[in-house]
């Protein structure tokens, strides 16, 4: 019997220890260590040289595909998320398994199965550039998934007036005046997004169809004046001026 040497990576402590607990009446595991976030779980990845990971994707620092097209040691992957169902289409169909959060014991057994089955075959069944173009799709895109205690929201990208960082968090601001904290990072997001957004400071991206007026601000950078009810004003960067003033065509 296969024993894999497997590595837990998930910023929730609470997440570690149901996995660890799920996973202890599976002789196929062998516990290494874990790491509480993307960063933690690149250096653990690189010292242990684990044979399999159980990576949750939405995490600060770096999330999971960050981290992943980081590596040099390679493992299997196995996701645990709470992911939307594009992504989790993705998975299956690519052979690369998941777990919905909350994990259940019945479905970890049918991880062990596949694992057992592809022992034999490459560590990705698809290339991880692939994946995460198939995941980062633009066109596809329609809405963004924030947690909400055990809830999931599905945010319309037309409803979100601005994305701005603050400290390690970022929040998804809305034209009903909410912000919702979400797991992505701001240079993800900045990826993911389709070309209405664009991001002016390494702090906030805007949605150009929410913009109601730029004016002119400090040394050469631009204050962008939205449509929402509190009319937010975001400055960009000075860096950032001579693209965004050829994008309006100022």
């Amino acid at each position: 019997m296969k024993t894999w040497r497997t590595l837990i990576i998930d910023d929730e402590q609470l997440a570690r220890q149901r996995l660890k607990r799920l996973l202890k009446p599976f002789e196929e595991f062998e516990i290494i260590g874990e790491a509480v976030n993307g960063a933690d779980g690149l250096e653990q990845i690189e010292a242990l040289k684990p044979e399999l990971i159980f990576l949750d994707i939405e995490m600060p620092l770096l999330n999971g595909f960050e981290m992943l097209s980081r590596l040099q040691h390679q493992p299997k992957v196995v996701f645990t998320t709470a992911y939307d169902q594009y992504a989790i289409k993705a998975f299956e169909e690519d052979s690369i398994d998941y777990l919905l959060k909350p994990i259940e014991a019945e479905r970890l057994a049918k991880t062990v199965k596949k694992l057992q089955q592809s022992m034999q075959q490459p560590v990705h069944a698809l290339p991880l550039e692939a994946l995460m173009q198939r995941l980062f799709v633009k066109k596809e895109l329609k809405t963004l998934t924030v947690k909400i205690g055990d809830k999931i929201l599905l945010i319309k990208l037309a409803d979100i007036v601005y994305i701005e960082a603050e400290d390690k968090y970022v929040f998804l601001h809305t034209t009903d005046g909410r912000k919702h904290l979400t797991d992505f990072t701001i240079t993800t997001l900045e990826e993911k997004l389709p070309e209405a957004f664009i991001r002016i400071h390494r702090s906030s991206i805007i949605n150009t169809e929410h913009i109601k007026e730029i004016r002119k601000g400090f040394n050469g950078a631009l204050v962008f004046v939205m449509d929402n009810t509190a009319g937010s004003k975001l400055t960009s960067s000075r860096s950032n001026g001579d693209v965004l003033r050829e994008r309006f065509d100022i």
